[in-house]
């Protein structure tokens, strides 16, 4: 199954004997924006459809760690460091107040983009006398440079506020409760180059439903999603590998002992979705002296630990679940676009609302049964 080109597995997959609706998951945002902006839905089977699933980070960190890291930067005399597209998330607030950390940059406060765990440790030994707050959202491919970097030593003066999750209990709890909407699973690559791709047997096994691993080129799409039809269609779920090049069984060890040295696996709330049991990370005791929450704790506010709270009229939670496609928000393109981000999926590269957008769905679906019109003008 190697070595085909994009036109090669497009026309297998139009040779297959394909039921009337298939829906396939994915849950990456690197999926999805690859998926878009090669233009996959438009050249696959009309009865082919591509849901994007939970699979951004920034869309779904929770909005009291959000407004955590916004009052750290603003009331503490600290320099605030975090992923660049964390910056822009709005938290719910009065308009008069600061609802985002870039707005708190904007104020005064110290608050830096940055691109790795490396760039924190860097700006720390630049300002040792200046304590350095490193937030640090994201899954697993981000998490484990976040548990190296401590490892290794990290700066006295830099602290993690650690707001990590697993991606796999997401989409366990979708098919748990029996209304996920989708018949198979694509699955993200490079979180299978971390864990593994055993993370993911749970979905043939338990739920008989068709997996495949995907790199991030159209031809590696394309090749899972030819494996999880033709799995549909013969009837026999399995999990399968279609990034062999990166994904090797067991995953990165290394990484995973470093993660499990470092933090606790924890309960954890998912914006949009709720709190999930053994999906997300807090730090060990052993790194007390390096959890931001256990040095500032007179920022946490519990009282904001609302579940599932999104802007009024936003309906990224519906599209982080895979409930509806992004143009079907209420507020899309029209209160709701990149230079004003409302909800977090338009915020984030990883976002699908974002993806879409910048894929070129410009208007709100107007017709059809839910998704059709999306299916028919995205890419």
């Amino acid at each position: 199954m190697t070595g085909r080109s994009a036109k090669q597995w497009l026309d297998e997959i139009r040779a297959l004997d394909l039921p009337e609706r298939v829906r396939i998951m994915n849950v990456c945002g690197g999926h999805e924006r690859s998926i878009t902006m090669a233009g996959l839905r438009t050249a696959l089977p009309a009865n082919i459809e591509l849901i994007p699933g939970p699979g951004c980070p920034v869309c779904i960190c929770p909005e009291e760690d959000i407004y955590e890291a916004i009052q750290l930067a603003l009331n503490e005399a600290i320099t605030l460091v975090a992923f660049g597209d964390m910056l822009r998330v709005p938290v719910n607030v009065p308009k008069k107040d600061i609802r985002s950390l870039e707005q708190a940059k904007a104020a005064g406060a110290d608050v830096r983009p940055i691109a790795s765990p490396l760039e924190a440790v860097q700006i720390a030994r630049q300002q040792p006398e200046r304590p350095v707050v490193f937030f640090a959202a994201g899954f697993e491919t981000t998490t484990a440079p976040v548990a190296a970097m401590l490892m290794e030593g990290a700066p006295e003066n830099l602290s993690v506020l650690l707001s990590g999750r697993l991606t796999w209990p997401a989409v366990a709890m979708l098919l748990d409760a029996d209304t996920s909407g989708f018949d198979a699973l694509i699955a993200p690559g490079h979180v299978s180059t971390i864990m593994g791709p055993e993370e993911w047997q749970f979905v043939p096994e338990k739920h008989s439903l068709p997996c495949a691993v995907a790199g991030f080129t159209p031809e590696s799409l394309l090749a899972a999603m030819y494996s999880t039809l033709r799995q549909l269609i013969e009837g026999r779920a399995f999990l399968d590998n279609c990034y062999p090049e990166l994904v090797r069984a067991g995953g990165n060890p290394t990484a995973q002992a470093q993660m499990q040295q470092v933090m606790l696996v924890t309960e954890a709330n998912w914006r949009g979705i709720g709190s999930i049991p053994a999906s997300g990370f807090s730090l060990r005791e052993a790194y007390a002296a390096h959890d931001t929450r256990k040095l500032f704790p007179a920022r946490a506010d519990d009282l904001r630990k609302r579940a599932g709270q999104m802007p009024p009229g936003c309906d990224c939670a519906r599209v982080v679940l895979g409930k509806i496609y992004p143009n079907e928000c209420r507020l899309y393109g029209s209160g709701c676009h990149p230079r004003h981000p409302i909800g977090p999926c338009m915020v984030s590269d990883e976002g699908a609302c974002r993806i879409w957008w910048a894929g070129g769905v410009r208007e709100p679906a107007t017709s059809g049964p839910a998704g059709q019109s999306a299916h028919a003008t995205t890419g």
